[in-house]
């Protein structure tokens, strides 16, 4: 569905930034079935849970990032979706596996309305599966296990207007 890491906006930043802490846009899915349960995929590669997110790549709106990202990660189509938190302090700063450093720049969406069937494996995963709320699937990464949490008490806080971390 997508290209590849190498060829995104983010790997070419690397190319040139080595493992410098970069600052860099991106969304985060959070989709709800009839049941009110979260969906998560299983990242390939990783072995661990995490919501449908990735980052903005140029010439794309945020929302056509999310747009994509949910596409190429669970097949479904987003027709709208909600803003309810940004998270942008540095506190939540991250060095991922590749030694590569992050301070997370993050919009979280509600998808309010999609199209399409949910598939289990696409080029980046190797799972789909809708989890209760309060029952966040297996991520062995302390910080995004926490990253999780806190991006589904942020959701059960939102009262309309967006909450900025």
């Amino acid at each position: 569905m997508g290209g590849s890491w190498e060829d995104s906006y983010t790997g070419q930043l690397r190319k040139r930034v080595g493992h410098q802490k970069l600052i860099i846009p991106s969304v985060r899915a959070v989709i709800l079935n009839e049941q009110g349960d979260a969906l998560y995929i299983a990242r390939r590669g990783e072995g661990s849970w995490g919501m449908p997110a990735g980052s903005i790549e140029l010439e794309e709106t945020i929302f056509q990032c999310l747009q994509r990202e949910v596409l190429e990660e669970t097949g479904l189509r987003v027709l709208s979706a909600v803003p309810f938190a940004v998270y942008t302090s540095p506190d939540l700063s991250i060095t991922n596996r590749f030694g590569d450093a992050y301070q997370l720049f993050e919009f979280a969406f509600r998808v309010e309305e999609w199209t399409g069937e949910l598939v289990q494996e696409t080029d980046e995963t190797v799972g789909a599966k809708f989890f209760p709320l309060d029952d966040v699937p297996e991520i062995r990464d302390p910080f995004w296990k926490t990253h999780h949490e806190r991006v589904i008490a942020d959701l059960k806080a939102f009262q309309g207007q967006l909450l900025l971390k």
